[in-house]
């Protein structure tokens, strides 16, 4: 089984989700989320997964600490 790959605008996409989740704007982290493809998010949640989290666990803490932690 082949690793998925992140590509590298679907992880500028990423980090505009956590920055607008961070700065309280819920509808421009969906719509950055929205833009990521298939096998990126594959290769996010895979990533995510190996350090115990999701991708909402990741965007609620961004939004609870305004992108600080």
């Amino acid at each position: 089984m082949t690793t998925p790959t992140l590509r590298p605008l679907a992880a500028v996409h990423l980090r505009e989700a956590l920055t607008a989740a961070a700065d309280g704007h819920a509808p421009a982290a969906l719509a950055a989320l929205m833009h990521i493809d298939p096998e990126s998010w594959q290769a996010i949640e895979t990533r995510l997964s190996a350090l115990g989290t999701t991708v909402l666990d990741a965007l609620a803490l961004a939004a609870r600490s305004g992108g600080a932690e």
